[in-house]
């Protein structure tokens, strides 16, 4: 059973999980429950499932999330750094890190060789 400090997901059988989505505790140690708007949770839930999509992603977000696609890659951007969108969703902002890294990594050492 839960404390009465997490949050809770309610579509956690949909999604899967067995585990609150967060514990309570942010990054400056509060114990006030970790909130995340329908918005972030809609981009993360997007990205999570994305691939499911037929068409390209650019479509998808337009059609699913009434967003530009430069405008969903900006919120999306953010919600990588945010403590609310790790406690929503670990494992995929954990990748999507690496992924944003390996990225970032890739361009310096092109930029380099290219001096």
């Amino acid at each position: 059973m839960p404390a009465s400090d997490d949050v809770i997901d309610p579509d956690f059988s949909e999604r899967g999980l067995s585990a609150p989505v967060a514990s309570g505790a942010d990054i400056s140690g509060s114990t006030a429950p970790v909130e995340i708007s329908d918005r972030d949770r809609a981009i993360l839930d997007f990205e999570a499932e994305w691939s499911r999509h037929v068409g390209a992603k650019e479509e998808a977000i337009r059609a699913d999330l009434a967003l530009t696609p430069a405008r969903y890659y900006q919120l999306l951007g953010r919600l990588l750094d945010s403590a609310e969108a790790v406690a929503y969703d670990p494992m995929l902002v954990k990748r999507l890190r690496r992924i944003r890294d390996a990225r970032e990594q890739a361009r310096l050492a092109r930029s380099a060789a290219a001096l």
